[in-house]
């Protein structure tokens, strides 16, 4: 049987998100399923949001227009949260994308997450934690920002892999996530130690410590040994372990 694509909601609060970073947040997006619903939420007259109007036309984002009318009420974020409640109860969607980094979408996350359903938070890093923490996962947008380009149009060189000094909390995780998934031998596979550490810290992402998988970062701390196994020339899975104390 073959595996159907998950099936994604994605609302985004044009007032707390960016435009100009569409195209690396829908390159994001998809690596955890199809985005089948994609709106904006905003008052799209405000001279504030000129920049998404050609985003929206780009990337096919329906726009939810929301007019202002109140002081310190915002109408986008309640028709977001409106919008989103009916898209549960229609029982289509595998998970929700919610971009934005406003905390008044913590209790929406949660609930959404009662329903069986996984949320996918991003934003950038001032984000209240509580907002992060409500998500299965959470992205900071600052991550996403590909190299720098010439006037060219080329990439600049990326630098070589360095060494990574994680930090004390986050390696502690590391080793522990390890530990848990590990066999009597002592290793343990890659990707349950992925899931475990996901499942501890929703922001979790090797990009933020300047590398792109978690392979890669764990090789650059320096605090791990990983094999590849499996048959030469095929599908090989990798696995690790803490390395002994001397």
């Amino acid at each position: 049987m073959t595996d159907q694509p998950r099936r994604l909601a994605v609302l985004i609060d044009a007032e707390n998100a960016q435009a100009a970073l569409l195209n690396e947040l829908f390159a994001e997006i998809a690596k955890y399923g199809v985005a089948s619903v994609k709106r904006a939420y905003g008052d799209f007259t405000s001279t504030n949001l000129n920049a998404w109007k050609a985003a929206l036309l780009k990337h096919s984002i329906k726009p939810v227009q929301q007019f202002n009318n109140t002081v310190r009420k915002n109408a986008s974020d309640i028709a977001l949260v409106i919008d989103a409640m009916d898209l549960v109860h229609s029982k289509r969607f595998d998970g929700f994308c919610i971009v934005s980094s406003d905390s008044d979408f913590t209790g929406l996350a949660s609930r959404i997450r009662e329903e069986g359903l996984t949320v996918y938070g991003l934003g950038e890093k001032k984000t209240p934690s509580s907002f992060v923490e409500a998500c299965d996962k959470f992205i900071y947008t600052e991550i996403l920002k590909g190299p720098a380009r010439t006037s060219a149009g080329r990439k600049e060189a990326v630098p070589a892999p360095k060494a990574v000094a994680l930090p004390a909390e986050i390696l502690t995780i590391l080793q522990d996530a390890v530990d848990s998934a590990s066999d009597d031998s002592g290793w343990a596979n890659l990707g349950r130690v992925g899931h475990i550490v996901g499942n501890r810290l929703p922001d979790f992402d090797s990009r933020s410590y300047g590398q792109k998988t978690l392979t890669a970062l764990l090789e650059a701390s320096g605090e791990f040994e990983l094999q590849r196994r499996g048959p030469k020339g095929g599908q090989q899975h990798v696995v690790v372990r803490v390395k002994p104390k001397r």
